[in-house]
């Protein structure tokens, strides 16, 4: 498996991580840090989820190839 693969699927990971933990914060289920600017703000839920599916969209397209 090529170095830019591996990093991509890292990258494509990430993505799927972080949208998760943005639609956790926005949904005010995940409350972490206390003091972010995101908890209980409905925008970063879609953020999340945007995020979250350009990440497993990657992974899949990565698994095809």
């Amino acid at each position: 498996m090529s170095p830019v693969r591996v990093a991509l699927q890292v990258l494509f990971a990430l993505c799927v991580l972080t949208g998760f933990i943005w639609m956790g914060q926005g949904s005010g289920h995940f409350p972490y840090p206390a003091s972010s600017f995101m908890i209980d703000q409905t925008p970063w839920i879609f953020y999340g989820a945007a995020l979250a599916a350009v990440g497993i969209f990657g992974l899949f397209r990565l698994r095809r190839r």
